[in-house]
């Protein structure tokens, strides 16, 4: 048996990227299911080219579906407009499946001053980039590309654009944006590991509008150890226990009335308390 990665699915057919470079087009054995098997998935092949046996995955992420993910970029842009509350979910996940995230703003032509408002929220957070196909600032994220890297983002944000601009061709779909609605029309259907030199790949990946909290495998209380901004404010909270949800004897709390704690990454963090908690319940 020989191992590989799986570089794309499509439908039945599967390539995989064996160890010493060659690509395989393989079809998967009866008892690996078609939806259990994910880009980014290392596994054995057999001499008929079936795919015959998956290894043990890092990580997992359903939407967009990608196994072994080592680099998060997670894709926003001044229209559609941001979905914050799904961005700070993905950071969340991102560090607890030990993924390196990296918030990439994008469109910068159409509102560079938004794009750092944006920026100024997160740089704190995770690495931020700014940029625009439409120049060569692109590049910078050319540079991050190390490992199994995905692009996720809610549809239009410039998720395809970003990859052809990279690859200097039209490999991907772009999406549309209905200005009716003000969301995407969703255009990727396959899901591809595109090639950037050795061990350096890039996922296109379906656009996601939420995240299902339930994913984040996380109880109530472990939820703030994951939000850096906090750590030097708790440390003076009358409670070890403190939730920052309450104004009471909360240094938390009061840090995002005197604007050193994002108010709207706060807002975020409490939403996200109100659904775990009521998930608890069921």
């Amino acid at each position: 048996m020989n191992r590989g990665r799986l570089l794309k699915k499509q439908a039945t057919i599967f390539s995989v990227e064996l160890e010493d470079g060659k690509i395989l087009e393989c079809v998967a054995r009866k008892n690996l299911k078609k939806d259990g098997l994910f880009v980014g998935d290392f596994v054995f092949v057999d001499e008929y080219n079936s795919i015959c046996k998956l290894d043990k995955r890092k990580n997992i992420l359903i939407r967009p579906p990608v196994a072994n993910i080592d680099k998060m970029f997670i894709v926003v842009a001044p229209i559609p407009k941001p979905d914050l509350y799904t961005v700070d979910k993905m950071l969340l996940f991102c560090a607890v499946n030990d993924i390196v995230p990296v918030v990439c703003i994008n469109k910068k032509d159409l509102d560079e001053q938004y794009c750092k408002k944006i920026e100024s929220v997160y740089k704190k957070i995770a690495k931020t980039v700014i940029i625009s196909t439409k120049d060569s600032s692109f590049e910078k994220l050319k540079k991050l590309i190390d490992g199994v890297c995905v692009l996720a983002g809610q549809s239009a944000v410039g998720k395809s654009s970003i990859i052809n601009a990279l690859k200097g061709s039209e490999v991907a779909k772009v999406d549309t944006f209905s200005k009716k609605v003000e969301r995407g029309k969703q255009t990727t259907r396959t899901v591809e590991l595109y090639q950037f030199g050795q061990n350096r790949y890039l996922a296109d990946t379906a656009g996601f509008s939420k995240l299902d909290e339930s994913l984040l495998n996380l109880e109530v209380n472990e939820v703030k150890s994951y939000y850096p901004e906090f750590l030097e404010f708790a440390q003076n909270c009358k409670y070890k226990s403190c939730l920052h949800t309450n104004d009471r004897d909360c240094a938390v709390c009061e840090a995002v009335k005197n604007g050193k704690i994002s108010q709207e990454r706060y807002q975020n963090y409490k939403k996200l308390i109100e659904v775990l908690q009521s998930l608890k319940k069921f």
